[in-house]
């Protein structure tokens, strides 16, 4: 455990043991609800006693299933009674002959330690340091330091969302799926340090469109068959934030009561003769360009100029090189915690096809790429090979477009090995002679150039800086 010496848990405030079939066995606090006294066991089954925390996100879960300790550095439940709780928990495994029969969870309580700026300082280091579990654990603890990225773009963005937080006008995001526009929103919500009963998340495409207009105005008895009063979710989110997710997939009539609420701070409920108003911060995403959107008719134009003075654009991973490697690298190190690996990095044709393929899922796929060749691999380094079977094919036609670019060209390798140079100089001379070529053919117009050898524009730059081309500007 890498980040274990941040705190001691010898001194821990309380201990849990939850055995294979997640009933707890012991615990050290004294709990009404458990028993008489502190210590007693009354197998209760952990995730009745807790409700609040999902399997996907508990680090029981992950111990139990891997045998791998993991370290929470904040943590948010509740209790069977609804009662809040921060912690900070090292969870470890119980083995007996080979297997993971329980854990033990070591607990330091931070619940009456205020805001999270009123921390200690080793609690301000840990959240920045986002090599051990990126993007946490759970959505709704992510904060811009959370943000795993080096693009100067990325980050341009992230002061962009810090100063849209401090005004009370609208923010849309825009980006392709998976490029982190629920992380971002999610971050802008954390900066602006609104209550959690006054946070509202909605996917505008996960409701049908009869029904959309009822749930975010709410209705009224008698408005449509079985309709009773009952309030909207944004006179819930009155006085705080509420993020709509896929804006452009919200029907355009209710796009137009959505506007209202943006210019007038009212709406009136489904068959009330009354309005209502409201003071709520509006975070909007869509997974597209706006132009697009409004050109097919799937975002309404003049909801788009009320949202257009505080947009942040998240540029897909393709055009961002010096993410892709940097990404990988943090989650090798994440996985290779979560799953006991000891992987130390990629290999170079790997890391050629990953700079070159599209990612079409993003950041997103990376992850889910990433995790998937680790769960597999029983080398320290990964390589083509390990790639899950989807991008198999995209690889080898990867290989067959090298080949055929490379006819005509293959003494000229044989020659440079000949002159002592291994495989990999060998590359990089004819990858750059026939960049080289290229640009030529193309006066120098990048993107030209770039479709000719099958590369992203921002690819097709990052090798001219890597392979030290003369560049003569910025076409």
């Amino acid at each position: 455990m890498d980040k274990k010496s941040a705190t001691d848990f010898s001194k821990a405030d309380y201990i849990l043991v939850v055995n294979k079939e997640y009933e707890i066995v012991y615990n050290s606090r004294y709990d009404k609800r458990m028993g008489a006294s502190a210590g007693s066991s009354p197998y209760k089954n952990f995730f009745e006693m807790y409700p609040s925390i999902s399997r996907g996100d508990s680090s029981i879960v992950k111990t139990m299933s891997t045998g791998v300790p993991v370290y929470h550095d904040i943590q948010e439940w509740t209790d069977i009674n609804g009662k809040l709780y921060v912690t900070q928990n090292l969870t470890l495994p119980i083995f007996n002959e080979g297997q993971v029969v329980g854990v033990v969870e070591l607990t330091k309580d931070l619940t009456n330690m205020g805001n999270l700026e009123d921390k200690p300082e080793f609690l301000k280091a840990i959240n920045k340091e986002g090599k051990f579990h990126p993007n946490r654990d759970s959505g709704d603890r992510i904060r811009f330091e959370d943000i795993l990225t080096i693009n100067d773009g990325m980050l341009n963005a992230i002061e962009q969302a810090k100063a849209f937080a401090s005004n009370n006008n609208p923010v849309l995001i825009y980006g392709e799926t998976g490029t982190g526009k629920e992380m971002f929103a999610q971050a802008i919500i954390n900066y602006m340090a609104s209550p959690k009963q006054k946070v509202i998340i909605q996917n505008c495409a996960a409701v049908p469109d009869n029904l959309i207009e009822g749930i975010l105005f709410g209705t009224t008895r008698g408005s449509y068959t079985g309709a009773e009063n009952k309030k909207g979710l944004f006179e819930e989110a009155d006085g705080g934030i509420f993020f709509l997710d896929e804006l452009n997939a919200m029907p355009y009539s209710v796009q137009g009561k959505l506007l209202r609420v943006l210019q007038e701070g009212t709406f009136r409920p489904l068959g009330a003769s009354k309005e209502k108003k409201v003071n709520v911060k509006i975070i909007a995403a869509i997974n597209t360009d706006p132009m697009d959107a409004i050109e097919n008719h799937t975002l309404r134009k003049d909801l788009f100029y009320r949202l257009s003075s505080n947009m942040i654009y998240l540029s897909p991973l393709r055009d961002r090189p010096d993410d892709i490697e940097y990404l990988t690298d943090n989650y090798i190190d994440y996985f290779n915690s979560v799953y006991g690996k000891n992987v130390k990095g990629i290999s170079e044709e790997l890391r050629d096809f990953f700079l070159e393929y599209k990612w079409e899922g993003n950041v997103r796929e990376l992850k889910h790429v990433i995790e998937a060749m680790m769960t597999m691999t029983s080398s320290d380094v990964l390589d083509v090979k390990d790639i899950p079977v989807y991008l198999s094919g995209k690889q080898k036609e990867r290989d067959k477009v090298t080949k055929d670019k490379s006819k005509g060209d293959t003494k000229v390798v044989i020659d440079f090995e000949s002159n002592g140079m291994n495989l990999r100089e060998a590359v990089d001379r004819l990858e750059r002679e026939m960049i080289i070529s290229v640009l030529s053919e193309c006066g120098g117009n990048k993107t030209k150039a770039g479709e000719i050898l099958g590369i992203p524009r921002q690819t097709l730059k990052y090798k001219i800086d890597r392979l030290n081309i003369p560049d003569d500007g910025e076409k």
